[in-house]
């Protein structure tokens, strides 16, 4: 009995050892469901349809019309071509207005994104009034563009609160005529419009801020690591999610801003503020050339789709490797 315990003890015990020596193949095949039920599909008809025939058909019917030269009452018009996108990209004035969008893109991109993230630094403290400074801050986003341009446009005057005091510390060197030169108009579009937006970016950060376990943070601190090194090798890493969606958004919003520069310059002075989209409203609602205005709108839209697109993947790449 002892001698048949034994016998079989060692043939399961080899048995385990083969089966443990040798690896075992786990095949999973787990497929994806691509199929869409009919109730899903009864729910989306409803929002596709409305979708298609708001926005896709009428942009499609619309843009036909870039290759045409309508002015916008007329009932004919004439195709010509491509010529509305040739002189698009050779004319001075829209290749002016397409470096102006560049250059305020980028710059509201990196200042507003700097500020935000300062701002939700400060507020992601235990201090007593950081829910008041968080409203405060986050106030001027929900305010309506052409009301906080208007407002701007009067600090900004040549005779506006900014240079009376100024004036009043004894600082009249520094008084500007920020909205009649070039240069200070262009400064004071991008002031006004991270003004208004770093506390919404500033919100968004908090969040990913908050969603860090205070466990790293404080390990790192045990092990030495000082504010700023928690910063840089800490949450900086773990803020990769935020960061990519605040500098996505902040250049999709640039690239296509327009209330701002029309209420606080007008594309002034001398034209040297016009982006895209001011100087296609121009073009389309004052000259009556509505066939460049919509090759100009194409043009933004590929401009707007391209460098967000190419942004996001890099910035996808980023977060994993990190």
């Amino acid at each position: 009995m002892r001698l048949m315990v034994q016998v079989a003890d060692k043939t399961t015990v080899g048995s385990m050892s083969d089966a443990t020596s040798r690896p075992r193949r786990l095949s999973l095949s787990i497929r994806p469901q691509r199929t869409i039920s009919r109730s899903t599909l009864l729910y989306l008809v409803p929002a596709l349809t409305f979708y298609v025939f708001v926005l896709v058909l009428p942009s499609l019917r619309g843009a036909r019309y870039a290759f045409t030269d309508w002015d916008g009452l007329a009932p004919t018009f004439e195709f010509v071509g491509f010529s509305n996108f040739v002189e698009v990209v050779t004319s001075p004035g829209s290749r002016r207005a397409i470096f102006v969008t560049l250059i305020i893109a980028f710059t509201y991109m990196v200042a507003v994104n700097l500020l935000g993230l300062l701002l939700a630094l400060g507020v992601d403290t235990r201090i007593k009034t950081r829910n008041f400074l968080r409203v405060l801050l986050f106030a001027p986003a929900v305010m309506t563009p052409v009301v906080t341009a208007h407002l701007w446009k009067y600090i900004l005057a040549p005779t506006g609160p900014l240079n009376s005091v100024l004036g009043a510390l004894g600082l009249e060197s520094l008084q500007q005529s920020w909205l009649g030169s070039p240069g200070w108009a262009l400064f004071s579009i991008v002031l006004v419009m991270v003004w208004q937006f770093a506390g919404y970016h500033m919100v968004i950060f908090l969040a990913g801020l908050q969603a860090i376990p205070d466990e790293l943070v404080e390990a790192a601190e045990v092990d030495g690591a000082g504010p700023f090194q928690r910063l840089r090798h800490v949450k900086l890493p773990l803020l990769a999610p935020a960061t990519t969606i605040n500098l996505v958004l902040s250049m999709i919003g640039a690239l296509k801003v327009f209330d701002q520069i029309w209420v606080i310059t007008g594309g002034g002075p001398g034209g040297a503020t016009h982006n895209l989209s001011t100087l296609l409203y121009r073009d389309a609602f004052q000259y009556g050339r509505f066939g460049t205005s919509i090759a100009m709108a194409l043009i933004l839209t590929l401009l707007v789709a391209g460098i967000s697109g190419f942004q996001y993947r890099q910035l996808a790449k980023r977060e994993l490797r990190t």
